[in-house]
């Protein structure tokens, strides 16, 4: 992967994924896997979960944005990711709008600073 960065994963609903891909970030690995899912109504959770698991273990990887309605369903499996690499950011879907109280991830980055840290 000399001289090359790290491509963004979706999984999202269609209009969140399409809107992505019409930006740019489609790409298929070498072993034509693509970067996104699009979450369907028939798309299963575990379907959901193997491939955000796929996600994480691949090296090409850098950032993986998640639907937070869709991160709900996988909640187990976002918060037992530990590493920096890939990151994992929730964003809002066009029918659900973006809840911090439920973002696993600004919650732990929340518990490393306390009050002072923010003055």
């Amino acid at each position: 992967m000399a001289g090359r960065g790290k491509l963004i994963a979706v999984i999202g609903d269609e209009d969140t994924v399409t809107g992505f891909l019409l930006g740019g970030i489609g790409e298929l690995n070498k072993n034509r896997q693509p970067n996104f899912l699009v979450v369907e109504k028939d798309t299963t959770i575990n379907e959901i979960e193997d491939t955000f698991r796929q996600f994480l273990n691949r090296d090409d990887i850098g950032i993986i944005l998640i639907n937070q309605y869709i991160a709900e369903m996988v909640r187990h499996a976002l918060d037992a990711h530990q590493r920096s690499i890939p990151a994992v950011l929730e964003i809002p879907s066009k029918e659900h709008p973006y809840d911090a109280a439920k973002d696993s991830i600004l919650r732990r980055a929340k518990g490393m600073f306390t009050a002072e840290d923010l003055r």
